[in-house]
């Protein structure tokens, strides 16, 4: 049991950010927080949740053990150890990645003037960011992007994995920080030899905080400094250090309780890796599958009966001796229908969708459709409300931006970031459904609705211009027609006489 409730601990952080009387000092307390955060289970299931993405799981230190003439297991080195890994979690980080920010999302303003400036911000390389912001998310629970400016003066941005930041409330709702801490290594060289420093950056309102932990203090970073504001403003005759007003750093969770996918599914995972190995474990060992009943051998030992076995493919028995085999049989079928138990399983605990669903090859209209991306449909609706509260606190920055540019003041302005999921339609049933309601929506609601279309604003602009060519065409014709029947309305150049 917890000594104090997340809102004790938040006041009690307070306090000492403030210089209460706790018998610290404020690096004591950073320092003591980062060796406690270090050692969480949270932090440890943030790191392997990167891990196991990138394909490092437990299975591969599995070791082959047997029973040992005490009962107790033993590791043994001569039996197959196959460390198999079919990285579904991997498929499914993907899969909810690509589902919700895989497409650009949409931007909707009236301040025509305002859109235009946020599109130059939310650019390619920005849409890219967000979708390595949603796996971080996914893979830790939490994922983080800092605002920060560039060497050209421009406003950037970056993310940090969740298992490099310790972020301080300031709320039993994890939506205001009081600070946050960001540890991470780094490589150096010493000498001729390179190691590994851990570098701590603490971001607080009156700017950033650079030091190196050694695993129990932290020391001023003499190589990077260790106090720097946030950004600067050149006003031509003198330079002026500035600070946001706000912790420069944005949480986007993928839930209200920052779970990491990887706890949904680890030991599935685990299960799914351990049977494929198991199996070809099984398949390598030919001497293993039977057992064999040796009678009168003509050897000293088992060691060399095994060796002969394999060397030569035969054995040398007495006259009356003999070797009868005791034959286990592997079920694959069996090892199948598991198989498919721990994947279905695994994609259900994950609230993704399966991709070889019987229901997309059979009858794959839009109601099957949409029944069989329900369960990641509607986790993605909890972390697109996650999302937009997180482009709230993003566009305060930019607004920021914009404002300390000269570009204007936007921040009474309402802006709408719509995620366009990548959900599969039936095209024919969407195309013609299209049809049906001309006359009922207006042109843009259809438009928007048609699977073909990927620029609203674009097509609708190409269709008034499509028309207008028409009108002139006809508007042409019309006038070519009527100069006819003025110079001979009867087709007759001589006239009536």
């Amino acid at each position: 049991m917890p000594l104090f409730t997340d809102t004790e601990t938040a006041r009690i952080n307070r306090l000492i950010l403030m210089g209460g009387n706790t018998g610290m000092t404020e690096l004591q307390f950073f320092a003591a927080e980062i060796d406690e955060w270090k050692r969480s289970r949270k932090r440890k299931e943030q790191i392997t949740g990167d891990a196991y993405y990138e394909g490092f799981h437990d299975i591969l230190t599995r070791k082959r053990t047997i029973i040992g003439e005490d009962g107790k297991l033993q590791e043994v080195d001569n039996l197959p150890n196959n460390r198999l890994v079919d990285n579904q979690f991997a498929l499914m980080v993907d899969q909810k990645t690509n589902y919700l920010v895989g497409k650009p999302f949409s931007l909707t303003c009236r301040n025509k003037t305002y859109s235009e400036f946020l599109n130059k911000v939310f650019d390619k390389r920005f849409k890219r960011l967000l979708k390595y912001v949603c796996e971080d998310a996914l893979k830790g629970g939490i994922g983080w992007l800092y605002p920060y400016y560039g060497d050209d003066g421009k406003l950037a941005f970056k993310h940090f994995p969740a298992h490099e930041i310790l972020p301080f409330w300031a709320d039993d709702d994890h939506t205001i920080l009081d600070c946050a801490v960001r540890l991470y290594p780094q490589e150096v060289w010493s000498g001729y030899t390179k190691e590994i420093v851990e570098r701590v950056e603490i971001f607080k309102s009156d700017g950033l905080y650079r030091y190196v932990y050694d695993g129990t203090t932290l020391t001023p970073d003499e190589q990077l400094g260790e106090h720097e504001n946030y950004f600067s403003v050149d006003d031509g005759e003198e330079t002026v250090e500035l600070n946001w007003e706000r912790i420069p750093l944005i949480p986007f969770k993928y839930n209200k309780q920052e779970i990491p996918l990887i706890r949904r599914v680890k030991t599935l995972q685990d299960g799914i890796n351990t049977m494929i190995s198991d199996f070809e474990n099984n398949m390598q060992e030919d001497a293993r599958n039977t057992i064999l009943i040796l009678k009168n051998y003509d050897g000293e030992n088992l060691g060399e009966f095994r060796r002969n076995l394999a060397t030569f493919g035969a054995v040398k028995v007495r006259d009356d001796g003999g070797v009868e085999t005791l034959t286990v049989e592997i079920n694959a079928e069996n090892f199948n229908s598991i198989l498919k138990l721990f994947k279905d399983k695994l994609i259900e605990n994950a609230r993704g969708y399966n991709a070889k669903d019987d229901r997309m090859g059979n009858n794959p209209n839009q109601m099957n459709i949409q029944s069989m991306y329900s369960d990641i449909d509607l986790d993605a609706n909890g972390m697109e409300t996650e999302f937009q509260a997180a482009f709230d606190d993003l566009l305060w920055f930019i607004n920021q931006d914009f404002a300390n540019t000269g570009r204007g003041d936007f921040e009474e302005e309402e802006t709408t970031i719509v995620f366009n999921r990548d959900m599969p339609v039936n095209e024919s049933e969407a195309i013609e459904n299209c049809g049906k309601s001309v006359g009922i929506l207006s042109n843009e609601t259809i438009v928007a609705q048609h699977p073909w279309t990927t620029d609203v604003e674009l097509e609708l602009e190409r269709i008034r211009k499509e028309k207008e060519e028409a009108m002139e065409q006809a508007q042409d014709y019309t006038g070519a027609f009527g100069n006819v029947q003025k110079e001979d309305p009867d087709g007759d150049e001589g006239g009536d006489e």
